[in-house]
């Protein structure tokens, strides 16, 4: 078979779970005899080396825009990064002009989602979605934020009623989510479509050297320290500042620990603001901000392998692949009690949960993972027996048939609404 994967942003100097999510995904199904073509939008400046082209995946560029006058460069460049609903004149024709493809699997939701599903519909090949990120369940602190005040005239909501974008989630012939609270949202608002919990994959075989050299090499700071490591891109979502705020007590009760920052910046305004706070509360030798590590780096590896734990603080995960990083890099893993995180984590089995507004209960979590060696080796035990099911290639050979299934089907969109049995596995 040949997919065709459609995303509304690839910027490797902006990496993140979704591209580390498309990666794993592409890769397992070329190690299924499956061809990839992943079509994401252009970007200024190109990144070297991209995973993806060296994974032996390709890509093809298609161009993007935000359609709204009236915006700042600052909320234009905001929405590009996280929550914009960008549109495209050109991926129609390149998605249409792709040759042989048997199926498109869109990772983006509004239009460039819609454009996917025309062209599925047209080919008449399936056409799939995969949901990265909370639908029906996104906490209005982060809606907020990913809407500017000052939205200026949005004239893309012509095209996208042209589209009928706001109805994509009707059109497709499987949607797949992180998380069963995710699935049963989603199956509450579509009730005819076929809705399947489909976890992100992980390589194994990237944890199977011991990288620490290489990541004490590029970050000597971190020699002889309790290092304690977050990874995830710098933005309100997943919530740095809130480990900065916290991280004065947690120091009094880890005086040799060391927090690292590790992900690149989407929202720049967040990142200068997490900055001043440090800068504030006299931090700057005990906090630092690595930026931005592609999936494989060993540099990346090796902090994980070093580190004595590793942090989670999200408002919202759909799954949570740090926490599969985790378990193969054998760190224990504290994660902020979310839909993603609890599909995931059996607290105090292969890792550890807190609620957020519980300071105490995410102190005491971090310090039991740091000083107590029985509880350490209990909680990663627990990882290690967890990772083993997220296999990239079987979950990969659980994907393909899905595509299968429906190629098979080739049912018109009219019998789907009608209401066809679930044909695919439930989770």
């Amino acid at each position: 078979m040949k997919v065709a994967h459609v995303l509304r942003k690839y910027d490797c100097a902006e990496w993140g779970g979704t591209e580390t999510a498309v990666l794993g995904l592409c890769a397992g199904l070329k190690s299924q005899g499956t061809a990839s073509v992943v079509f994401a939008p252009r970007v200024p400046r190109r990144s070297s080396p991209d995973p993806l082209v060296a994974a032996g995946i390709a890509v093809r560029r298609y161009s993007a825009l935000v359609p709204i006058w009236g915006l700042t460069p600052e909320q234009r460049q905001r929405l590009r990064a996280v929550g914009g609903n960008l549109l495209s004149f050109d991926l129609f024709w390149r998605l249409w002009g792709e040759p042989q493809l048997d199926a498109i699997h869109s990772h983006a939701l509004g239009r460039i989602g819609s454009i996917a599903g025309l062209v599925a519909r047209l080919r008449r090949i399936p056409f799939v979605l995969t949901l990265h990120g909370p639908v029906y369940n996104l906490p209005p602190s982060l809606a907020e934020r990913y809407q500017p005040k000052n939205r200026g005239f949005d004239w893309g909501k012509i095209c996208g009623a042209l589209l009928r974008s706001r109805d994509l989630l009707d059109r497709g012939d499987a949607i797949f989510t992180g998380n069963a609270e995710a699935a049963s949202l989603v199956r509450r608002h579509h009730p005819l479509r076929r809705v399947i919990v489909h976890p992100h994959s992980i390589d194994l075989r990237a944890y199977q050297h011991d990288h620490r050299l290489e990541a004490e090499s590029a970050y000597p700071r971190i020699r002889g320290r309790d290092l304690i490591l977050a990874v995830g891109r710098i933005d309100p979502a997943k919530n740095q500042a809130w480990l900065v705020e916290h991280w004065p007590e947690t120091a009094k009760r880890l005086p040799n620990a060391h927090l690292m920052l590790v992900g690149a910046a989407t929202d720049v305004t967040y990142l200068h603001a997490v900055q001043r706070r440090i800068d504030i509360l006299g931090l700057r030798d005990h906090i630092t901000i690595a930026g931005g590590l592609p999936s494989g780096d060993p540099r990346l590896t090796g902090l994980m392998q070093a580190a004595r734990a590793m942090v989670l603080p999200s408002l919202a995960e759909s799954f949570g692949l740090v926490i599969l990083d985790a378990w193969a890099a054998e760190t224990p893993i504290i994660a902020a009690r979310n839909p993603g995180a609890e599909s995931l984590i059996e607290h105090g089995r292969n890792g550890l949960l807190f609620q957020l507004h519980e300071r105490q209960e995410y102190l005491d979590c971090v310090v039991g993972a740091v000083k107590d060696p029985s509880f350490t080796a209990r909680l990663i035990a627990g990882g290690r027996q967890s990772v083993s099911e997220f296999d990239r290639g079987r979950l990969a050979a659980r994907m393909l048939k899905v595509y299968r299934d429906l190629a098979e089907e080739r049912l018109p969109r009219a019998d789907l609404a009608e209401g066809v049995p679930d044909k695919c596995p439930p989770g």
